[in-house]
């Protein structure tokens, strides 16, 4: 059946339940998701001052008694980067409080029930086929996952990109996407059994390596490196992860004796990449779709959150949808434009400086990469082919750069 809608939101997300759930008080707002529920991320570290934007949205109270546990606290990070030494980051003196650890699956699953109860219009298990811009509006064909389900319109008069780095709407389109390197993560997952619960980052020779204690007594371990330095088959087994930690203290300390305790997570992506053009006529992406961070960064979700609030803003402030005007949908798109380049320039910049400290490799095609602008590697577009078929999903867990 057809249906008409303000505002449809493609994306399920953080980024698109947070826009969803501050524009359903203005529009009528339909979102939908090609997931039938949230799968499992690698466990995120939600930055103190994402926490405003839940309090505001009063969705901070409702997420401290979920039968399955949301978070936990984090009291700091410990950081071997740059020496040998740890470094101690805690955040005792944040105003804003501890950082929290997240069950990502569990977070998303609740800002999806968030989103329903509010009144937005949610359709999960249903992906974007074509879309058509027609008499002012987008005509969205979408598609049920469900076998017996027919395809079916949704007319819309603005369109929010919220897919993550697959920006699937903006891609129909034809936009590309910038792509600055080539990092990947693997990832695993094992029963907490240290009594120190601070997260870890340490860089070794071809990558970095990230744990972290999630709720349910969960650590979770990452290493992070480019594509091109590791084969699949390294990348595929516990056994070939066990293999790489092997160079690593600190990760190999955390896995010793665990082997038999270890799930094998998978491969996913976690390069640097930029939307070429984050708005036009009647629509706009937003979090990971317009722009996606390193995970070093810890910015992922503070700027799905954050951005999304920036982007009702600006939608209430132009008003374009209740009076279409091609002056006001001008100015909301340079403003927005504006916006996300500003955030991208800070944020290269700031990578840059991070990876820079860390100078004990610095003849390692990993870390050469990020050191010089002019030994950069040039990423071409076929090479998203290349990454995707190494991962199998995208993934942030980000707020200030870390070390």
């Amino acid at each position: 059946m057809d249906q008409k809608t303000d505002i449809l939101i493609i994306g399920g997300g953080i980024a698109g339940c947070i826009a969803a759930i501050s524009l359903i008080d203005t529009y009528h707002v339909t979102l939908i998701d090609k997931l039938s529920e949230p799968k499992e991320r690698i466990g995120e570290s939600l930055a103190p001052a994402a926490l405003r934007i839940l309090k505001q949205l009063d969705l901070l109270d409702g997420m401290k008694n979920q039968l399955d546990p949301i978070y936990q606290t984090n009291f700091g990070m410990q950081s071997y980067w740059g020496s040998d030494q740890v470094h101690i980051v805690d955040h005792l003196r944040n105003p804003d409080g501890f950082v929290k650890n997240l069950n990502r699956k569990a977070f998303e699953s609740y800002l999806r029930k968030s989103a329903e109860k509010r009144g937005v219009k949610c359709s999960w298990n249903t992906q974007l086929y074509k879309s058509t811009y027609l008499d002012s509006k987008w005509e969205v064909q979408v598609k049920s996952n469900d076998k017996n389900s027919e395809n079916h319109s949704i007319s819309a008069s603005f369109v929010i990109d919220a897919s993550g780095r697959q920006s699937h709407f903006a891609r129909s389109l034809g936009v590309k996407r910038q792509i600055e390197d080539k990092l990947i993560a693997c990832w695993i997952t094992l029963p907490n059994n240290t009594e120190n619960t601070m997260s870890t980052i340490s860089a070794s020779e071809h990558g970095w390596w990230y744990s972290s204690v999630v709720p349910n007594n969960k650590r979770i371990v990452a290493f992070h490196t480019d594509a091109d330095l590791i084969t699949k088959n390294e990348f595929k087994t516990t056994k070939s992860f066990l293999k790489l930690s092997k160079g690593n203290k600190e990760i190999s300390e955390l896995l010793k004796s665990n082997e038999n305790t270890i799930e094998f997570q998978g491969t996913v992506a976690a390069n640097s990449t930029k939307l070429e053009q984050v708005a036009d006529q009647q629509w706009a992406a937003l979090g990971d779709a317009a722009i996606s961070f390193d995970p070093l960064s810890s910015q992922g979700m503070f700027h799905a959150m954050a951005s999304a609030l920036q982007l009702k803003e600006l939608i209430i402030k132009f008003d374009f949808i209740a009076d279409l005007n091609s002056q006001k949908m001008e100015k909301f798109k340079a403003a927005y434009t504006n916006q996300i380049e500003e955030i991208w320039k800070h944020y290269l910049k700031h990578k840059k400086i991070f990876y820079g400290v860390e100078m004990r490799w610095k003849e390692a095609s990993f870390w050469r990469r990020r050191h010089d602008i002019s030994d950069k590697v040039n990423v071409p577009m076929k090479s998203e082919k290349m990454l995707s078929a190494i991962t199998n999903t995208s993934k942030d867990k980000r707020s200030n750069f870390t070390p």
